[in-house]
C-alpha cells in the first residue's frame, strides 16, 4: 500500500482537474474526445492513481478546458508539483519551516496549556495567542506546538511573520515558503498571492499539519495562510487582538501569577538562591510586573552575575525612573519589545498613548481619555480600541474602563516626558480635582439634585469609579502647593464621606486639607479640616486618642476666631470619642455642650449630628427615657423636614438614629425590638450603600438575636458582618464579628 502522504500529495492535481471538468459541464467521456486522452486516463488522473499528467498532457487538458491566464498557469504549476520526486531536497527545505525547539524553563503555564488543550480537543482549526509585548505569546505557543507535534503526522511547520518589524514580512513571501517547504520548486509557486494561497490550500486540504505562525502583524498578513485543512491546527501569536478573524478562537494571556513568576525566576538563578532570599525574590517580580521577559531579563541578569543577591537587583528596579533601563541584558531589552508595539499603531494612538500617562490613579474611561488628548469622543474610542487590540492598554472588568501594564506605564511616561509638555498634567490635576469638589458639594444637605456637571446619582457613581483618579490628583495637588485646590476638595467632601469610612483613605485627604488650609492662613477651613481629621482618626483608623487631641486642637482655633459652628462640632466630636477612651464625665459635658449650641445650626447641617450625640451621652448615664425620647424626636422632626434635604441625606440619618434606639432598647434588655431596629437601620444602610454602617448595624442586631435567644438569626447577622468586613479599616469590626459568632452555641 502507498504511503497516505504520498498519495495525498498525487490527488491534488486530480483535485484540480475534476474541479475543471465539472464547471465546464463535461463528462470524462466528452473530455476524452476533445483532448484525445482516454477515458481511462482521465480516470486514473481524476482518482489520485497517477501522480499529474506529463507536461505535454497537461498543456493539452489545459487547451481542451479552455484555460487561459492565470488560472492556465495555475494548472501547469500544480501538474509539475505532481511531477517532482525529490525526498532529500524536500526534507533540507523543509527544514527552513521547522517549529522551534521549546523552551527548558516554561513556568507558571500550566493552565494556558491546558485550556489550549481543550480548544484542540474541540476540532482544531485556528488559535490565536494574543497578549502584549513580553508576555510569553512565543514560548506558550512553541512549547504547546511541540507537545501536540504526535498528534499532526503529515508535519509540523513554522514562520516568524515579524509582525512587528518595520517590514512585516509579506503573506506572499510566507507563502513562498511555506510552499518550498511542502517541496514546490522555486520555478513551480505562482506569481499572485492569492494562487498561492490557493495552492497551499489544496497541498494541505486532506493532511493534519500543524502550523504556527509566529508574531502576526495583523488579520490581513495572516488570512491567506489559514490555508490548513479540517484536521489540521493554525497557531498564531500576535500583540494585536486580531479581532477581525473569521473562524478564529482566542486566548489572551496574561501575566504570570506571583507563584508562576517566582518559579520562572527559580529555573533561572537556581531554586537555593531564591529559597536563600524569599521575600526579595516575591518584590522582584512583582516588580517585573510578572511579566515573563522581564523576569527572563532579571533572572539572566542574577544567572550572570553569582555575586549579586536578589535584593541588590530588586533595590535596582525600585527607582521607576531606570527601570526600564535596568530591565535590559544582552539583546534581551524591555523597552525596545514595547517601542515596537507603540510604533506599529497611529499617530493618534501613540499620542493618546503618551498622554493617558498623566492620568494618576490605576484606570481611565473614556472620558480621562478625552481630557488628555483632547480629540472628539469618536476618535477617543477609536484610539482606545487601538491600542487595546495593540496589547497597549488592557481592559477591566469595569465596563469601558481601562488600565496599563505597570511597565508598559512606566514606557508611556518616557514617551510622555520625550514628546509632550507638561501642561496635559495640569490640565488633568484640575480637571479631577473641579468635578470632585464640585460633585462632593451635591451631598451637603441642602444640595440641589444636578450640578454642573450632572445629577447627583450621576455623579455619585462618577466619584465612585473615578475614586482612584482624583484622590491622586488631590495628592499630587498638594505637594505641587496647590492649597486652595486641596482644602476647597477636602471641605467638600465632608457629608460624601459620612456612612463611606471604607471607601476612601480619608485620613490622608482631611489631613492634606488641613495643610493646606494652615498654608493659606485659613483658620476657619483648617478648624473644620481638623475636626475632619479628628472624625477620620476615630472612625477611619481606630485611633480615638489621637483623635481627641486633634478635635481639641480644632476646638482651640474655633474659639480662637469664634467659629461657634466649629465649636459645636468640635464639641460633638469630643462628646463622642472622649466616651470611647473612658472619659466619661467630660465625654458627657462636651456632648451636651454641642446639643445646646446645635440650637444654631439647621436640623440637616449638624443639628441631628448634636441630638443623637447627646443621646447616646444620656444612655451612657444610665438616662435610658430621656435618651430615646432624645432620638425619637430627631426621626419625627426628620420625617417633618424631610423636603428640606434629599432622600439619600434623609435615609442617612434614618440609619443612624433607629441604630442609636436600637443600642438603648438593648440596653434596657428589650433584646427583640433593640433587633427589629437594628434591622431596619441594616437594610437602610445597604440600600444607601453606607457598607461601614451596614456591617456595624449587623453585628448589633446579631448580638441581639443572641441574647433573645435566636441563634439562628445572630448566625446569619453575624456571618454577614464578616463577609462584609473585608476591607483593612474594618479588621477591628470583622474581630468583633466572629468574638461574637464563637459565643453561639453549636
Amino acid at each position: 500500500m502507498e504511503p497516505v502522504e504520498a498519495r495525498e500529495t498525487r490527488s491534488v492535481f486530480g483535485k484540480l482537474l475534476l474541479e475543471h471538468r465539472r464547471a465546464a459541464g463535461w463528462t470524462q467521456g466528452r473530455l476524452a474526445e476533445v483532448s484525445g486522452i482516454s477515458v481511462r486516463a482521465l480516470r486514473e488522473l481524476e482518482r489520485g492513481r497517477a501522480r499529474a499528467a506529463q507536461q505535454r498532457s497537461a498543456e493539452v487538458l489545459a487547451d481542451a478546458l479552455g484555460l487561459t491566464g492565470r488560472d492556465r498557469e495555475f494548472f501547469l504549476t500544480v501538474a509539475k508539483q505532481g511531477r517532482r520526486r525529490n525526498p532529500a531536497l524536500a526534507a533540507q527545505v523543509a527544514a527552513t519551516c521547522a517549529l522551534p525547539a521549546p523552551l527548558a524553563d516554561l513556568s507558571g503555564r500550566e493552565s494556558e496549556l491546558e485550556q489550549l488543550s481543550a480548544k484542540v480537543a474541540e476540532g482544531g482549526g485556528v488559535i490565536a495567542i494574543v497578549g502584549q509585548a513580553g508576555v510569553g505569546k512565543t514560548a506558550l505557543a512553541v512549547t504547546a506546538a511541540d507537545r501536540w507535534r504526535p498528534d499532526f503526522p503529515d508535519g509540523g511547520y513554522a514562520v516568524d511573520l515579524r509582525g512587528m518589524d518595520d517590514e512585516p514580512l509579506s503573506a506572499g513571501a510566507a507563502l513562498d515558503r511555506l510552499l518550498r517547504a511542502l517541496d514546490v520548486a522555486p520555478g513551480q509557486v505562482p506569481a499572485a498571492e492569492s494562487e498561492r494561497s490557493a495552492l497551499l490550500r489544496m497541498l494541505l486540504a486532506d493532511r493534519k499539519v500543524l502550523l504556527l505562525l509566529d508574531n502576526a502583524a495583523d488579520e490581513a498578513q495572516v488570512r491567506p495562510l489559514l490555508a490548513a485543512g479540517p484536521g489540521s491546527l493554525t497557531l498564531i501569536t500576535c500583540r494585536r487582538t486580531l479581532a477581525g478573524l473569521e473562524g478564529a478562537r482566542w486566548l489572551g494571556l496574561e501575566p504570570l501569577s506571583d507563584g508562576g513568576a517566582t518559579a520562572l525566576l527559580a529555573k533561572i538563578v537556581g531554586a537555593d538562591r531564591v529559597r536563600a532570599e524569599p521575600a526579595a525574590a516575591r518584590e522582584l517580580v512583582e516588580l517585573c510586573g510578572y511579566l515573563p521577559l522581564a523576569v527572563r531579563i532579571a533572572g539572566n541578569r542574577l544567572a550572570t552575575r553569582p555575586q549579586w543577591s536578589l535584593a541588590q537587583l530588586a533595590d535596582r528596579l525600585r527607582d521607576e525612573s531606570t527601570r526600564l533601563r535596568a530591565l535590559a541584558v544582552g539583546d534581551l531589552q524591555l523597552r525596545s519589545a514595547f517601542d515596537l508595539s507603540y510604533r506599529a499603531v497611529s499617530a493618534g494612538a501613540r499620542r493618546l498613548f503618551r498622554r493617558l500617562a498623566t492620568v494618576p490613579g490605576a484606570d481611565f474611561g473614556a472620558e480621562l481619555a478625552g481630557v488628555v488628548s483632547g480629540v472628539s469622543p469618536g476618535d477617543v474610542r477609536e484610539h482606545l480600541d487601538e491600542l487595546v487590540d495593540a496589547s497597549l492598554l488592557q481592559t477591566t472588568a469595569e465596563p469601558e474602563r481601562h488600565q496599563f501594564h505597570d511597565l508598559i506605564r512606566l514606557f508611556a511616561e518616557e514617551r510622555f516626558e520625550a514628546e509632550e509638555d507638561s501642561a496635559t498634567r495640569e490640565i488633568v490635576l484640575a480637571h479631577l480635582l473641579d468635578k470632585a469638589t464640585e460633585a462632593a458639594k451635591l451631598f451637603y444637605p441642602k444640595a440641589p439634585e444636578t450640578g454642573r456637571f450632572g445629577s447627583r446619582d450621576e455623579l455619585a457613581r462618577w466619584l465612585d469609579v473615578e475614586g482612584t483618579n482624583w484622590v491622586a490628583a488631590h495628592r499630587l495637588a498638594a505637594r505641587r502647593g496647590w492649597h486652595r485646590e486641596v482644602c476647597d476638595l477636602a471641605v467638600a467632601l465632608h457629608w460624601y464621606s459620612d456612612g463611606r469610612s471604607a471607601q476612601k483613605p480619608w485620613l490622608e485627604i482631611f489631613s492634606l486639607g488641613a495643610a493646606a488650609a494652615s498654608a493659606l492662613g485659613d483658620a476657619g477651613a483648617e478648624a473644620k479640616l481638623l475636626n475632619f481629621v479628628g472624625w477620620a482618626r476615630s472612625v477611619c483608623s481606630g485611633d480615638d486618642k489621637g483623635a481627641v487631641v486633634t478635635h481639641r486642637r480644632a476646638l482651640d482655633i474655633a474659639v480662637r476666631i469664634g467659629d461657634r459652628v466649629e465649636q459645636t462640632w468640635a464639641s460633638i466630636y469630643l462628646g463622642q470619642v472622649l466616651r470611647l477612651i473612658g472619659e466619661s464625665d467630660e465625654a458627657f459635658e462636651f456632648a451636651k455642650r454641642g446639643y445646646e449650641l446645635a440650637d444654631e445650626l439647621p436640623f440637616w447641617d449638624g443639628q441631628t449630628t448634636a441630638r443623637n450625640m447627646y443621646g447616646r451621652a444620656l444612655l451612657n448615664a444610665g438616662r435610658h427615657a430621656e435618651a430615646l425620647a432624645v432620638h425619637r424626636a430627631v426621626l419625627s422632626d426628620a420625617e417633618r423636614l424631610a423636603s428640606d434635604t434629599y432622600p439619600g441625606f434623609h435615609q442617612l440619618l434614618q440609619t443612624l438614629t433607629l441604630r442609636a434606639i436600637g443600642d438603648v432598647l438593648g440596653a434596657l434588655a428589650e433584646w427583640r425590638e433593640a433587633a427589629s431596629h437594628y434591622r431596619t437601620s441594616r437594610w437602610l444602610a445597604w440600600e444607601g450603600g453606607f457598607d461601614g454602617l451596614e456591617v456595624i448595624s449587623a453585628i448589633r442586631e446579631g448580638r441581639a438575636w443572641r441574647e433573645a435567644g435566636a441563634f439562628e438569626e445572630a448566625r446569619e447577622c453575624l456571618t454577614l458582618a464578616v463577609e462584609l468586613s473585608t476591607a483593612p479599616s474594618f479588621n477591628a469590626w470583622r474581630e468583633q464579628a466572629s468574638a461574637e459568632l464563637a459565643l453561639l452555641p453549636g
